[in-house]
């Protein structure tokens, strides 16, 4: 059996005004095969994704964002 690597990977979200924008972030980001958990940080404009890098890739993530209607990039932080 193969270990599985999780990968904690950060965003930063453009385009979410409401409390209601953050459920459809984690809902489309959440549907990812291989993401673990999804957090969106509405204060700050973060998303926290735990996936495993080999099934979901951070241009996946991105691209999920982007079908919820929000521009996401990678952050550092």
């Amino acid at each position: 059996m193969t270990a599985i690597t999780t990968t904690h990977t950060s965003l930063r979200a453009e385009g979410f005004s409401c409390p209601s924008c953050v459920a459809k972030i984690e809902k489309q980001v959440g549907r990812l095969k291989g993401v673990e958990s999804v957090k969106v940080h509405f204060a700050s404009a973060r998303i926290e994704v735990d996936h495993d890098p080999d099934v979901t890739s951070v241009d996946d993530i991105v691209a999920a964002v982007a079908r919820a209607g929000y521009t996401a990039r990678p952050s550092a932080f």
